[in-house]
């Protein structure tokens, strides 16, 4: 648990030396669970959009984006549940003081169970070599089976307390399993309550005739009430998707774990309208293309699971998680829901308006079904960056730091490196630069010695340093360093816009998918 706490103590460390991401507000000691994103980690943050808008619209017929605005009519949080809905069963510990979500403490302690079944496995794996059956053993092995039987028996029996609004159940589970406070060890707890996580701001001139409104805690409603608009106007048949990216609201009691929880966040959401019937066909096709996706980056199958929901939303008939280990576990990276026709059902209710679609090959007018594809994009950031940031021994005992990113998602693709700034090497780097910045984020730099300027850019994770010296000069080539491999090899100035581009395109990562 220490290394754990290490490792994500340097990772925050690193992301705030190197210009990734800032506590917001930090001359005022800041705001608990609010970031920005540093010069670096806006680039990258950008990337990463730009990846999901590109798999997601440019690859897809059928699939199309929008934006819609943070503030959105109050009766729609009504109609979508979210008045009355929008809780998080909260418990305090009498002596710490502290405030826990009741449910995150019980999925903690599964997860440690799940660990203590991994660890059975790794044992038997070592054991046992290359004979290891790792399916026989996990269908066997009474330890395991016992381990995760136990977690299914709790949180089956939580997901049904929390359906029904039994909260005393939900206090009574934590203390048969004797869940403690994790930093304090105290188990003097209080009752579970809910909470609503929305935040509430008005809309008007005079406090008089203000209206009350809230800040969107999702994207997805903007998309719903915006179907029929899209619909017509795109000419599209079913099924249609709906891609949005945009920043989301929650008054999180229980912020933490850096950037991976926080109050304000971005969200990237796909709404994938359906006929009724084919929702969950559609369902398992989704939940496919999206696991790919996040293979293509390279971060490792091993780092990915599927989590079937014991308690559904009140809206879904299917749902799933996509898990990432982070360096604090396995935790929740992207949903996908089969939302049924709920919200499109609520919004003609609560409008009075018509949100049908007349299918010709049916010859008849429904509301259509949803499948839903959502992904933190903080989180996701946090998944690549935590993956990607690894210290490494050189063949000469010398340490590196690098970030090891996906070329297409660094956010600088080359660096510009002039051995000295005098003897007309700086103006060739300069002219350099300007000739590749139309094409690439590039970043020129002339201080310090070639060796910290070469660690420097393995640190924020740049595919390539290009560096010029005397001979540049009269035979137009340049030093090209790789930043995984090291390997330095002469290249002509005129062929390095192909070679930074096959590195660095898009393409690479989508043609994976």
């Amino acid at each position: 648990m220490a290394k754990q706490e290490d490792v994500f103590k340097k990772l925050i460390s690193h992301a705030k030396e190197y210009g990734f991401i800032f506590p917001s507000s930090e001359i005022y000691d800041g705001l608990s669970a609010i970031y920005d994103y540093g010069q670096n980690g806006a680039e990258l943050k950008n990337n990463i959009k730009q990846y999901w808008w590109k798999a997601m619209v440019q690859l897809n017929d059928n699939i199309v984006g929008i934006d819609s605005a943070i503030f959105m009519h109050p009766t729609i949080w009504k109609a979508s549940g979210h008045v009355d809905a929008f809780n998080d069963p909260l418990i305090d510990n009498k002596d710490s003081k502290k405030r826990f979500r009741a449910d995150v403490l019980l999925e903690d302690y599964c997860a440690k169970l799940e660990d203590k079944a991994q660890k059975e496995i790794d044992k038997a794996a070592k054991r046992f070599g290359d004979a290891f059956d790792k399916n026989e053993f996990e269908n066997t092995n009474p330890r395991v089976l016992e381990y995760r039987e136990k977690q299914k028996t709790i949180l089956s029996r939580m997901a049904q307390s929390l359906e029904k609004e039994d909260l005393a159940d939900v206090k009574a589970l934590i203390e048969e399993l004797e869940i403690a406070d994790p930093d304090t060890g105290s188990k003097n707890w209080t009752d579970v309550r809910q909470f609503n996580l929305m935040f509430g701001t008005k809309l008007g001139a005079s406090a008089d005739s203000a209206t009350d409104l809230y800040l969107r805690p999702e994207t997805a409603q903007g998309i719903f009430v915006n179907f029929l608009n899209v619909q017509k106007t795109s000419r599209h048949k079913l099924p249609l998707g709906i891609a949005q990216i945009g920043k989301a609201f929650r008054n999180e009691i229980v912020a933490r774990q850096f950037i991976f929880r926080m109050r304000e966040f971005e969200q990237m959401e796909m709404q994938y309208f359906v006929p009724p019937g084919t929702e969950l066909g559609f369902y398992e096709t989704w939940k496919e293309k999206r696991l790919n996706w996040h293979l293509a980056l390279g971060l490792g199958a091993e780092n990915y699971k599927f989590h079937d929901h014991e308690k559904l939303a009140h809206y879904a008939n299917a749902a799933a998680d996509i898990e990432f280990k982070f360096p604090f576990g396995f935790k929740e990276l992207e949903g996908i829901h089969s939302r049924t026709d709920f919200d499109l059902s609520a919004h003609e209710k609560h409008s009075g308006r018509k949100l049908q679609y007349f299918d010709a090959e049916r010859n008849e007018n429904y509301v259509p079904y949803v499948v839903e594809t959502s992904v933190g994009l903080d989180r996701l950031f946090l998944a690549i960056f935590s993956n990607c940031l690894k210290d490494e021994v050189l063949e000469d005992g010398s340490e590196r730091t690098v970030l090891s990113l996906p070329p297409a998602l660094a956010p600088v693709k080359a660096a510009i490196l002039p051995l000295m700034k005098k003897d007309g090497l700086g103006e060739y780097g300069e002219k350099i630069f300007n000739e590749l910045k139309y094409d690439f984020n590039m970043i020129y730099e002339d201080k310090d010695s070639i060796g910290k300027r070469y660690r420097r850019q393995d640190a924020i994770g740049t595919p390539f340093c290009i560096t010029i010296d005397h001979d540049s000069l009269t035979d137009n080539t340049v030093t090209l360093r790789d930043r995984d491999t090291m390997k330095q090899e002469r290249v002509a100035v005129a062929d390095l816009r192909r070679i930074i581009d096959e590195k660095t395109n898009f393409r690479n990562l989508l043609s994976k998918i």
